[in-house]
């Protein structure tokens, strides 16, 4: 009788724990939502576009290409004289703004140059000490 006892008891306590309320000792559980305070709600500040002035060129109409290639590489860099001509004498104003995307393209049409200037450019590189000119005949 005395085990009867014992064991209702400890089904009794057991049992109570699993029930609702404040528990078995009393305790009440935290609440995950009270850990922490919410931070209030903020307006953002206000970003009052102004309309473009009278002249000003539309949004639509701005180039994106040049957009994007003034942001990427700047402005137009200060040279100096010796530089400038050897830019205008090569050709600085005629050369076309994507031609270095079409450089490596195997449909660009190439003018054969001859043996000699493959011979040049496949050169080995040196001091310079050693090298010879030939005319072809």
């Amino acid at each position: 009788m005395k085990r009867k006892l014992i064991l209702a008891a400890g089904l009794i306590a057991t049992l109570s724990a699993c029930g609702g309320g404040r528990g078995l000792m009393g305790r009440e559980r935290p609440d995950e939502f009270a850990v922490s305070r919410q931070a209030p709600l903020v307006v953002p500040p206000d970003f009052a576009l102004v309309p473009p002035a009278p002249g000003t060129p539309a949004a639509a109409s701005v180039d994106a290409s040049k957009e994007a290639m003034q942001a990427m590489f700047g402005g137009p860099a200060q040279r100096s004289a010796a530089e400038s001509a050897a830019l205008n004498a090569a050709g600085r104003a005629d050369a076309a703004a994507g031609i270095r995307s079409q450089a490596g393209d195997p449909d660009t049409q190439v003018v054969n140059k001859g043996n000699t200037t493959r011979d040049i450019i496949a050169a080995p590189e040196g001091d310079g000490q050693e090298a010879r000119a030939a005319v072809p005949q």
